[in-house]
């Protein structure tokens, strides 16, 4: 089922999203509707509470080109209670957008490398060691989780700029 994406200035946006303490089929359901709502939306990620459940859940999907060729291939997860355990000390800028924030986008700057250990959908302890872009996806997601927006971390808060519909590229969520 897609879902209606909070929008900024919907307080369960800033608010610190409450942990899940078991893996359950809501759990799950929750899951399932956020990643049709984000491909729905065209994002890259969504966190629940941009869906207006304060639980600490996040949906990540990136396309990602492989090295040695031109191929390319889709990296989809869940994660429930993430937290970063370690980042690198080699940060990178770059534009994101947010599905909160339709249309915007700003420099944020963040790790290139991120570890992180949360549950997956099953409500298995997974570790996962992120690079690039899926670190920067999942790091925007698990901002989320703690009230924070990408505009909270702008580079250079006086340049945002507005994308016209049709332009846009995957949102980071």
């Amino acid at each position: 089922m897609v879902r209606e994406i909070r929008k900024i200035g919907d307080p369960v946006l800033r608010r610190k999203a409450k942990k899940v303490e078991k893996v359950t089929r809501e759990t799950q359901k929750l899951i399932d509707d956020m990643l049709q709502t984000m491909r729905e939306s065209h994002g890259m990620g969504l966190a629940a509470p941009q869906v207006g459940v304060s639980q600490r859940v996040v949906v990540v999907e990136v396309e990602q080109k492989e090295e040695s060729s031109s191929a390319s291939s889709t990296i989809t997860y869940a994660l429930v209670n993430p937290e970063v355990v370690r980042q690198s000390d080699e940060t990178w800028q770059d534009q994101e957008g947010c599905l909160s924030i339709p249309g915007w986008r700003g420099e944020v700057e963040r790790p290139l490398h991120v570890s992180v250990k949360a549950l997956d959908r099953s409500g298995n302890r997974v570790k996962l060691e992120l690079d690039g872009w899926l670190a920067r996806a999942t790091l925007h997601e698990i901002d989320h989780l703690d009230g924070v927006l990408f505009i909270d971390k702008l580079v250079a808060p006086d340049r945002v700029w507005r994308v016209k519909e049709g332009e846009e590229e995957k949102e980071a969520a």
